[in-house]
C-alpha cells in the first residue's frame, strides 16, 4: 500500500489527520477508496474544466455547496481554489444562477427534484453532459463535506456545532405514476424496483472501443443510468471505484452493517430506489429482514433508530445525523459508537459507507426515478 500524504490527499489536509495515527492507518487500509475519492475530487477540478463547464464556476459552485453543508474548512478550501484560478472562462449569470439554484435544492431536499428542474437547467444553457457533471459536482462535495466531519470527529478534532436533535426520515416523493406513466413506489420497500431517467442515456455507440470497455469492466454497459452517467465518463469511473473501495473490503464493520448505514442514509433523503437495493441487502445479510423493515417503515419526521438493538441504534442514529444538512453527528455519537465495540477502521467504514449515500441519493433523485417491476 501507499501512504497517503497532505501533499497528495485533500482530505489529510482538512481533516488534520496525523501520519501515526489510528485513523491514517485505518485510511490506508482502505487506500482505494482514499485513493479513489481523491480522484474523483481531480477528476472534477481538474484544470480549467470544459468550455460548458469552466473550472471557476465549478470552484463557485463547491464553495457555497460546503457552506450549505456547515464545513468552513471545505468552502475555504474552494475558496483558494477559485482566487487561484482567477476570472477566466466565465459563464453568463442566468445560466450560474440555474446552477446555484439545482445546487441548494439538491443539498437540502433532493427528493423534491422534478424532470421540470433539469429543463429549466437546459433552457438556461446547460448541455445534457454539463448537467451530468453539476449533478456529479454537487453530491460528490456534498459527500466530501461529511468525510471531512467524519474525518474530523473519529480523530478527535473540532467540527462545527450544528446542532443535534434527532435525525429523522425524510419525506419522499408519493406521485402514483412516473414521468413516462409507470407505476411509481409510494413507500419504501426491500422488494426489487426498476429506474428510469429524465435526461437520455448516452447510447452505446456513441462510446469509443476504450469507453465501452471501461463501461463493461464495471458492469454498466446495460444500464441507462450508469450510461447518463458517463457523459462524463472520468468521473463515473472514479466513482464507482470509490465505492467498489467503500463497501466491497474486507474486514473493519461488517457488510451488512455498510448496507445499513446506506439505507439510512436513503431514509433522511427520501431515496426509495436506494433503500430498496441495500436495505434488501442488509436483511439477507443479517438475516433480520423484520429489523430492517422497521427501519423501512418509519415515517417522515420519525427517528429512525426507534426499536433497535443497541449497536444498530447507535449507528443508524450517527448514520442519520451525518446525513442531515447540514450534518450534526458529533463526538457524544463517535462515543456512543466506540462504547459499542467499533474500531477506528470500523467507524471509518460507517463514515464512508454513509457519506458515499449523500452523493448515490442526490443522483439517483434528481436525473431520474423508480417504477416498479
Amino acid at each position: 500500500m501507499t501512504q497517503k500524504t497532505p501533499a497528495t490527499d485533500l482530505l489529510d489536509t482538512l481533516a488534520e489527520i496525523a501520519a501515526d495515527s489510528a485513523l491514517a492507518a485505518a485510511r490506508n487500509t482502505r487506500d482505494a477508496a482514499t485513493e479513489h475519492t481523491q480522484g474523483s475530487y481531480q477528476a472534477l477540478f481538474a484544470a480549467d474544466g470544459t468550455a460548458s463547464f469552466p473550472l471557476t464556476a465549478r470552484l463557485k459552485i463547491a464553495q457555497q455547496i460546503a457552506r450549505w453543508h456547515g464545513d468552513t474548512l471545505l468552502a475555504e478550501h474552494y475558496a483558494a481554489e477559485l482566487t487561484s484560478a482567477g476570472d477566466k472562462y466565465s459563464i453568463a449569470d442566468e445560466k450560474l444562477q440555474a446552477a446555484f439554484s439545482h445546487a441548494e435544492r439538491l443539498s437540502f431536499k433532493p427528493a423534491n427534484a422534478t424532470p421540470e428542474h433539469l429543463w429549466a437547467l437546459q433552457a438556461s444553457g446547460w448541455s445534457t453532459d454539463a448537467i451530468v457533471t453539476l449533478s456529479q459536482l454537487i453530491a460528490f462535495v456534498s459527500f466530501q463535506s461529511r468525510l471531512v466531519r467524519g474525518y474530523r470527529l473519529i480523530g478527535d478534532k473540532p467540527v462545527a456545532d450544528n446542532g443535534h436533535t434527532a435525525a429523522v426520515a425524510g419525506v419522499w416523493r408519493t406521485d402514483r405514476k412516473t414521468q413516462s406513466g409507470n407505476r411509481a413506489p409510494l413507500a419504501f420497500t426491500q422488494e426489487e424496483l426498476n429506474w428510469e431517467p429524465w435526461l437520455p442515456a448516452k447510447a452505446l455507440t456513441e462510446f469509443s472501443a476504450s469507453q465501452q470497455a471501461t463501461l463493461a469492466r464495471f458492469g454498466h454497459t446495460d444500464s441507462d443510468y450508469f450510461r447518463l452517467l458517463a457523459r462524463d465518463l472520468p468521473v463515473l469511473e472514479q466513482r464507482t471505484l470509490t465505492d467498489k473501495g467503500i463497501f466491497y473490503t474486507a474486514g473493519g464493520l461488517p457488510r451488512k452493517e455498510r448496507e445499513l448505514a446506506a439505507a439510512v442514509a436513503s431514509k433522511v433523503n427520501g431515496c426509495i430506489y436506494c433503500a430498496s437495493v441495500h436495505a434488501r441487502k442488509a436483511a439477507q445479510l443479517s438475516k433480520q429482514p423484520d429489523a430492517v423493515q422497521r427501519l423501512l417503515d418509519v415515517q417522515p419526521g420519525g427517528v429512525l433508530s426507534v426499536g433497535q438493538d443497541a449497536r444498530w441504534q447507535a449507528e443508524i442514529d450517527f448514520s442519520a445525523a451525518l446525513s442531515a444538512t447540514p450534518p450534526t453527528a458529533n463526538a457524544a455519537d463517535i462515543s456512543r459508537l466506540r462504547q459499542a465495540g467499533l474500531s477506528d477502521l470500523e467507524l471509518l467504514d460507517l463514515v464512508q459507507a454513509t457519506a458515499f449515500f449523500a452523493w448515490a441519493n442526490r443522483l439517483m433523485l434528481t436525473i431520474g426515478e423508480p417504477f416498479e417491476k
